[in-house]
């Protein structure tokens, strides 16, 4: 037994030298430094601190070149880490609306007050392999600004000074943290929220996907996506009031969506609602889809059974961590599991077996 313990150590560290030589790959090409993950694979980098609950580009980057790419493994990475930092308090709930937007759209209302900024997106490029970037690298031209970077309002509060959306939601309660307490069901809107803020955005994707194919009813508009830096503060007791430290950017999507009213509500417009660390604006418009199919019950909607309005299926679904440990554990050793079966399967077939042959003398 110490033998064979032994010799499952040795080969444990074999696969980690041999991980980090296929990490550094071909050592006559130059190696990839945390800087350049930072600043050139940024989109990247959003994702893991998004879904690992981190805002820090440069630990987000140390954990992408760490995993070698893989962003989920990087993002576990972030999480794990993330356990050891000591907590000092509790920052100020951020004011979007006085973001400086870098990129701000809408799908509803033409002409914004500041106008419509398109900022960096792909959303006007042609999906062709740019062959200059492997040949000569990129060729800068100074960036034209759209717009001067400043508060700007919500569009949806167009809608509202009318009556024709519902009121935003007001809790004042502390929402429950889901990164230091485990999910819970039932669970309220916040709860749900922040399940989906870090929830993996391939899945988040496929079920926004689906509520836009029929499975929910959900008809959705984007009536603003903002993309921008916005002032953290923290309330500081011995100072009495409020500092900035610092600042972070987000992804904001609220969506606009039918609603014929039910038996407690007039028929108006609801809203569906995202928020997401950095430039992730697939995951915010994904996350708002979603959270507008959850909310089926207390706007008093049929449930249709759509995947998206099972709160349960979603939420305990959609954390990729959770789902890769499962999933991955399969393959670490279960020779004792997998010895118990086999002998099983055996004794049946000999039953089987047995018992055919009875059959077979009988008829003789």
């Amino acid at each position: 037994m110490y033998v064979a313990v032994k010799g499952g150590e040795r080969a444990i560290q074999n696969a980690h030298a041999w991980l980090a030589e296929e990490r550094r790959g071909d050592t006559s090409v130059a190696e990839l430094s945390v800087a350049q993950i930072r600043e050139q694979l940024s989109l990247a980098v959003n994702r893991v601190m998004a879904e690992g609950s981190l805002y820090d580009p440069d630990l987000a980057a140390l954990a992408i070149k760490q995993a070698r790419g893989d962003l989920i493994e990087a993002i576990f990475l972030i999480r794990a880490y993330r356990t050891t930092l000591p907590r000092f308090g509790a920052s100020a709930p951020v004011d979007t609306g006085n973001m400086a937007c870098d990129r701000r759209i809408s799908a509803t209302f033409k002409d914004l007050p500041g106008g419509q900024v398109l900022g960096p997106t792909f959303d006007y490029t042609h999906r062709l392999l740019d062959f200059k970037l492997a040949a000569d690298g990129e060729t800068l031209e100074a960036p034209m600004r759209e717009a001067e970077p400043g508060p700007v309002p919500h569009v949806t509060e167009f809608l509202n000074k009318e009556g024709l959306i519902e009121e935003a939601p007001q809790d004042e309660t502390t929402p429950p943290d889901l990164t230091r307490e485990p999910l819970e069901m039932p669970a309220d809107r916040a709860l749900r929220l922040q399940a989906l803020t870090r929830a993996d955005e391939g899945f988040t994707l496929s079920m926004a996907y689906s509520t836009q194919r029929g499975y929910a009813r959900n008809h959705a508009f984007v009536g603003e996506l903002r993309i921008g830096t916005v002032p953290v503060e923290m309330e500081i007791p011995e100072l009495g009031f409020a500092i900035e430290i610092g600042k972070i950017t987000l992804t904001e999507c609220e969506t606009v969506n039918q609603f014929k009213g039910s038996k407690t509500e007039p028929p108006q417009f609801t809203r569906g609602y995202g928020l997401v660390f950095g430039q992730t604006e697939r995951k915010a418009i994904s996350m708002a889809l979603v959270d507008r199919a959850l909310r089926w019950e207390e706007l008093g909607e049929d449930n249709v059974g759509a995947p998206a309005q099972d709160a349960e299926f979603v939420l305990y679904h959609a954390d990729n961590i959770q789902a890769t440990g499962f999933l991955e554990h399969i393959k670490l050793p279960h020779y004792v599991d997998f010895q118990s079966e086999l002998e099983l399967v055996r004794k049946l077939r000999r039953e089987v077996e047995a018992s055919q042959n009875q059959h077979q003398e009988a008829t003789e």
